[in-house]
């Protein structure tokens, strides 16, 4: 066998972007490992500038596809932070309600058509539908909920429209909401079966020692509002996040690695269960007890599981505040500009989404800066890619430890394509 042995993969599916992986082994050892984001800036945060503050939010959504609320709910904190608005009652919890439909249909994606197709050895998710059809169906189901609620306040259910600065264009009416509240609670059944299915399944002990970052509210799940906390004591409001966390530019990628006080960290749905166990409803504890799921867990293959949790609090979240609607007075105040600096920090689905913007007397965008959830996870992804690998075997084929790779990374749900974009693999071994 050659010595040196190189592996290149165009495109890895089921992830958003385009990428690279290179890997060097050395007497069974990495001496080198990096992800490459060779995709061109995408620059979004340039395309604001001198725009005004109203066509932030639409311009934003286009950033992703799959996370467009994210980008406005954090846009428009930013943007509110300036100018003094306080979101009132009924607006805060229809961006939660809004926030619901994208954790679900995102959540829904990645566990029926990215992940699970992994775990259980499929290619693709219509192969595994051959062999799971019902539970292919139940994904299906609750990314269309989800879509269905980003429709009703976004107008459309991809880059929305409806969303604008201190609340919304329109509100639903009575027999929307009450048409999506039947079919919240038809959705109840699924999410426990969901979450009985994969506590069926045999994931192995992948237990890292990391930190999970998450945003944190005192008295409920975080969406919009909260600190910033990490599990290793970090606790700072969002307009601190400069003086702890840092991006920096890698010579192998176009894409900011960010790192907390200098170490990769963990956005996304296990830091948020893991931090905000304790705000999770009644009846996903008592699930959880009863199949003998605990959570903190640092088993970055426990990811999935708390997708699948928290697709059942957005269910849960959604029934809540529909039960409760009431149409509103005004769905958004009138606004009135002036200079400022603002920040919003929110939880999209991949993880926490943080903004910065600049606004002078007439509410043009001076500068805007974005840290996406993706960048912020890639040193992590490196990182748990060298423990993994040495774990798993690095004595193993290049189609073995491809596979396994892809499959860590896929893990993540990493869109590339907001953080700038995936995955050729290359490997060289002396």
């Amino acid at each position: 066998m050659s010595n040196t042995i190189s592996i290149n993969v165009p495109i890895l599916a089921r992830v958003e972007g385009e990428g690279a992986l290179e890997l060097h082994i050395q007497d069974n050892a990495i001496t080198k490992l990096q992800l490459k984001i060779y995709e061109p800036p995408r620059l979004f945060e340039k395309f604001l500038e001198g725009r005004s503050y109203s066509d932030v939010l639409d311009l934003v959504a286009r950033i992703c596809g799959i996370c467009p609320v994210a980008y406005q709910m954090s846009a428009t904190q930013a943007i509110e932070h300036c100018f003094g608005i306080q979101p009132s009652p009924w607006v805060r919890e229809m961006r939660r309600l809004f926030y619901c439909g994208e954790w679900l249909e995102s959540h829904s994606m990645h566990i029926h058509f990215l992940a699970l197709p992994d775990f259980l050895g499929f290619k693709s998710a219509p192969e595994m539908a051959k062999s799971y059809p019902e539970e292919v169906r139940r994904g299906i189901r609750l990314q269309a909920f989800g879509n269905d609620l980003i429709k009703l306040f976004g107008g459309r259910s991809v880059h929305p429209v409806g969303a604008c600065v201190g609340g919304f264009y329109k509100a639903p009416n009575h027999s929307a909401i009450n048409t999506l509240l039947e079919n919240a609670k038809a959705r109840v059944e699924d999410c426990e079966a969901l979450i009985h299915w994969l506590a069926k399944l045999s994931f192995p002990d992948n237990s890292h020692d990391f930190t999970c970052v998450s945003l944190y509210h005192p008295t409920e799940y975080p969406f919009n509002e909260g600190r910033l906390v990490s599990d290793h004591g970090l606790n700072i409001s969002i307009d601190e996040f400069d003086a702890y966390f840092k991006e920096h530019q890698v010579p192998y990628s176009t894409a900011l690695h960010c790192l907390l006080q200098n170490k990769p960290y963990l956005v996304g749905p296990l830091a948020r269960v893991n931090n905000c166990f304790g705000h999770l409803p009644p009846p996903i504890h008592l699930l959880l007890q009863e199949l003998k799921i605990n959570f903190p867990s640092h088993n970055m293959y426990h990811s999935m599981m708390a997708r699948a949790v928290e697709i059942y609090f957005c269910v849960l979240e959604s029934i809540r505040i529909m039960e409760q609607y009431e149409l509103p007075k005004e769905a958004h105040p009138e606004i009135k500009a002036r200079a400022g600096i603002g920040f919003g920090c929110t939880e999209a689905p991949r993880g926490t989404l943080w903004q910065h913007v600049q606004l002078d007397a007439q509410g043009q965008v001076k500068a805007a800066r974005i840290v996406p959830p993706t960048s912020q996870n890639q040193a992590r992804i490196e990182q748990d890619l060298r423990i993994s690998l040495a774990q798993y075997g690095l004595n193993r084929d290049e189609e073995s430890l491809r596979a396994y790779s892809e499959m860590i990374i896929r893990n993540y749900d990493p869109c590339i394509s907001c953080s700038t974009h995936f995955l050729t693999i290359k490997v060289n071994r002396e």
